[in-house]
């Protein structure tokens, strides 16, 4: 997907939501338990509830693979479902992958070729050999790890070298690589205040946006340093909405928590429109 199709829907939808399917068999409802396929019908569920007020989905890889093939075949029948049903959504592999040559190659292959993945996670460690397979892809987009929403992102990222600090020379480097316009990055909620420096080396790049919600990042805050005049973000909700029940009227209460959500975020894009 072109991320002119990405903007489109944002302004379509009055919304920026991700929705993270991190979907986990001990925390999804009970009654689901006994169908051939719980994750996959509970992912299906959770999408059609809030599919009117998102504009992405994020599997979360490891919930998948934790299950063997199985959840690989329940991440398979996820994506395929959205895009038949779905096809406006921007799909997002959260796999964090990142090796050298012919295994990004590989990886790439699997999540944009095999599973028609829109996008992928890249952690940036092994550079620009590792990282410039997946941009090689057309009308794919790979999100880079830039500052993470962990407590030990400040083990690394925030350290300075020669003066600055390494999440900034992530993106200042990243920006050099070969089809760089395809590159989106991941920066958390939790780290609002660093967004107006951020914003000053990719001043239009989309930043993939997780912890808002459960892990405490504020929206206002992050649109206040990060929105851009096409918006630039994508706002990751994961278990705010997906487990905002666990009875059988959890669609329900994930679409409300969803529909919650995009208004709050289209108050904060008329905001936006007022001053362009």
């Amino acid at each position: 997907m072109k991320t002119e199709a990405l903007v489109a829907q944002i302004k379509k939808k009055q919304s920026f939501l991700c929705v993270g399917l991190d979907t986990d068999l001990e925390k999804i409802p009970p009654h689901l338990h006994g169908a051939k396929d719980p994750i996959f019908e509970f992912n299906k569920a959770i999408i059609d509830a809030t599919a009117a007020f998102c504009v992405a989905y994020k599997p979360n890889i490891a919930f998948y693979e934790a299950y063997g093939l199985n959840g690989w075949k329940s991440l398979e029948k996820t994506i395929n479902y959205l895009n038949e049903k779905y096809p406006e959504q921007f799909t997002i592999a959260d796999a964090k992958r990142g090796d050298i040559g012919n295994t990004s190659t590989r990886y790439a292959k699997a999540f944009f070729e095999e599973l028609n993945f829109d996008s992928v996670t890249i952690a940036p460690y092994m550079g620009r050999d590792s990282v410039e397979p997946f941009l090689a892809f057309k009308d794919k987009h790979t999100i880079l790890l830039a500052l993470t929403s962990n407590q030990g992102a400040f083990d690394f990222q925030t350290k300075k070298i020669d003066g600055s600090e390494l999440y900034k020379e992530v993106l200042r480097t990243a920006n050099g690589y070969e089809n760089s316009k395809n590159l989106m990055y991941v920066v958390g909620a939790t780290k609002a205040e660093y967004l107006k420096e951020i914003r000053e080396i990719v001043p239009d790049s989309f930043l993939l946006v997780p912890g808002v919600g459960a892990q405490g990042g504020n929206l206002q805050e992050v649109c206040t340093y990060g929105i851009t005049k096409n918006v630039g973000l994508l706002i990751n909700s994961s278990r705010g909405i997906i487990y905002a029940s666990r009875d059988t009227d959890f669609a329900e209460a994930a679409k409300s928590k969803a529909h919650g959500i995009q208004q709050e975020m289209q108050l904060e894009l008329e905001k936006l429109y007022k001053f362009l």
